[in-house]
């Protein structure tokens, strides 16, 4: 088995020094930055100028459509990656050899599961978020991807959810979870007007898809493992507990007007 990972980034970063790693840059097309030899999200067949609403999603865009010679195919941060254990630092990330290991006999790797503890997965996202996307897109799978239906309820109503759209995919899969996500995505942008959004909230089709992880998982019963996943430098707990009070009292939600 072959696989690649790519590492999202949008600036020159520390990378792991590890085979089977591949950095790419996104936003490439808005985000010129000839000093950096990152793969590039805006060659072949690619979203990359959609990068400020897509997020890390126009790198796994770019994978689908043209990383053509993996056998598995994933996606971690420049921050965030997949580690079997502490420390978490770059020389500790998951090798390639363990990440095929866990591949020979699973379909999916992904991170453990975010817990929310007092709000399930839909009532943090509307807290923390415009409500509109999630119900539009609920309507979405409704009329055209019904088979998708009852996960979908059913990741909504769960406090639980795996996040941050890490992973690393078989590429049976990998087809199948792009071909559904990004589908939904397509009718979706065609069902909001996102265009008095703040620059956060205009991430919009990132958070979706975040949700939509599970959804996809679930529906189409591939096989899972879960790993550890740890972030370089630490997770700035204060400062993103202060913006999340700021989301839920929705400070921040729309452009200010003036």
């Amino acid at each position: 088995m072959k696989a690649k990972i790519l590492v999202a980034a949008h600036k020159k970063v520390s990378l792991p020094n590890k085979e089977g790693y591949l950095p790419i840059l996104v936003g490439a097309k808005r985000n010129y930055k000839p000093d950096i030899s990152y793969q590039r999200d805006d060659q072949g067949k690619n979203i990359s100028d959609k990068n400020p609403n897509y997020n890390e999603l126009t790198a796994i865009y770019w994978a689908w459509k043209n990383l053509k010679d993996a056998d598995a195919i994933g996606l971690v941060h420049y921050r965030r990656y997949f580690f079997n254990s502490k420390p978490y630092t770059l020389n500790n990330v998951l090798n390639i050899d363990e990440v095929e290991k866990y591949l020979s006999r699973v379909d999916v790797l992904l991170p453990k599961k975010r817990n929310y503890y007092i709000e399930s997965n839909y009532s943090h996202y509307i807290h923390a978020h415009h409500k509109e996307p999630l119900d539009k897109t609920r309507e979405i799978i409704q009329a055209d991807y019904p088979a998708y239906l009852s996960a979908f309820d059913l990741v909504m109503n769960r406090r639980k959810a795996h996040m941050f759209n890490m992973f690393v995919m078989n590429k049976r899969a990998f087809n199948s979870y792009c071909e559904f996500v990004f589908s939904v995505l397509e009718k979706l942008e065609s069902k909001i007007d996102i265009s008095d959004y703040s620059v956060q909230e205009a991430r919009v089709y990132g958070y979706i898809s975040e949700l939509l992880m599970d959804v996809w998982l679930e529906t189409n019963q591939f096989t899972c493992a879960e790993v550890n996943w740890g972030q370089i430098g630490g997770k700035q707990n204060i400062r993103k507990a202060l913006h999340l009070i700021k989301r839920k009292l929705g400070i921040g939600k729309k452009k200010k007007h003036f």
